[in-house]
């Protein structure tokens, strides 16, 4: 009797189980698991989305490789966003949050100061921006002007525009910083006292206790602002429309581009799913490579 009863309660809590689990794995396999299999399906078709689609196999994957021009200009004009962004937003970041963590007076209305940006819909910073950047009269050039200095063609030269939409991301930090922060106040003091009693300066303090400790929080923050950076499309959208010369041609506006303006739907699928191997791949080196620097706690 005992074992029934404990087989019926354990049947019974099972059951549950999967009641509270399954609002989860609907929302996975609705919004994940079938688009992405739709995804996949749509990238071996030739497909207008408005005929009927027609099964091509590998055809758009080749074409992409082999007969796209913007392909890889599209390519190196990410990679060369991201490579410039990622390490220059954590090192301000870092250097936010260590001074917000400082006993200074309004450090409250620092940190909102500092976080506001992040709030501002992209939509809106990109227009704004567009404004500050513009060659004839925008702010910076004026300030610029006004102090002697020469008028820089931000978004207008093929040189500069990459940097200049880097400048506009790193302005927009204030989630890192919050995350960073939050990080340093729950770094132990008594490692710091440690460090003070041992005769170590801030630089001990910084080498040896809080980059250490704060590596879990780089890792992540490499990794989510990488992703970030590679899905770079409103502000070349808006802004510049890819130019000039291309210059600024993201891969995920070259995806737009395809999908909705030539209508090439399974072209734009497969080079979707060119874009989430390439993300899989810069994240797993990420990964591979961060039991070399990243510590934690437990470790020994």
């Amino acid at each position: 009797m005992t074992g029934a009863k404990m087989g019926f309660n354990t049947k019974r809590q099972t059951l549950w189980g999967w009641i509270l689990i399954s609002p989860l794995c609907l929302g996975l396999t609705l919004w994940v698991a079938f688009p992405m299999g739709l995804s996949l399906w749509t990238s071996l078709t030739e497909w207008d989305m408005l005929s009927k689609a027609e099964f091509v196999g590998l055809k758009n994957y080749i074409t992409i490789f082999t007969e796209d021009e913007l392909f890889l200009k599209s390519v190196r004009n990410t990679l060369y966003f991201t490579v410039l962004s990622v390490p220059l937003q954590m090192i301000i970041a870092l250097g936010g949050a260590l001074l917000l963590n400082t006993q200074v007076r309004g450090k409250r209305a620092f940190r909102t100061i500092f976080y506001l940006p992040s709030l501002i819909p992209i939509v809106v910073s990109s227009v704004m921006w567009l404004w500050l950047f513009n060659s004839q009269y925008g702010l910076i050039n004026y300030l610029l002007h006004s102090v002697g200095l020469n008028r820089v063609q931000w978004i207008d030269s093929r040189h500069m525009v990459i940097p200049s939409l880097t400048i506009m991301n790193i302005w927009n930090v204030g989630n890192i910083i919050i995350i960073f922060l939050a990080g340093l106040q729950g770094i132990p003091k008594d490692l710091l006292e440690a460090v003070e009693i041992d005769g170590g300066r801030y630089w001990h303090k910084f080498r040896f206790v809080i980059i250490p400790l704060l590596s879990p929080i780089i890792l992540y923050n490499m990794i989510v602002n990488m992703i970030k950076c590679l899905q770079l499309f409103v502000e070349p959208y808006i802004m510049t429309g890819g130019g000039p010369v291309n210059s600024s041609f993201s891969f995920v506006l070259h995806i737009y581009n395809n999908a909705f303006k030539y209508g090439k739907m399974g072209v734009a699928n497969a080079m979707a799913w060119v874009l989430f191997i390439l993300t899989l791949l810069i994240s797993l080196v990420i990964f591979k490579t961060s039991c070399h620097w990243t510590y934690y706690e437990g470790d020994r």
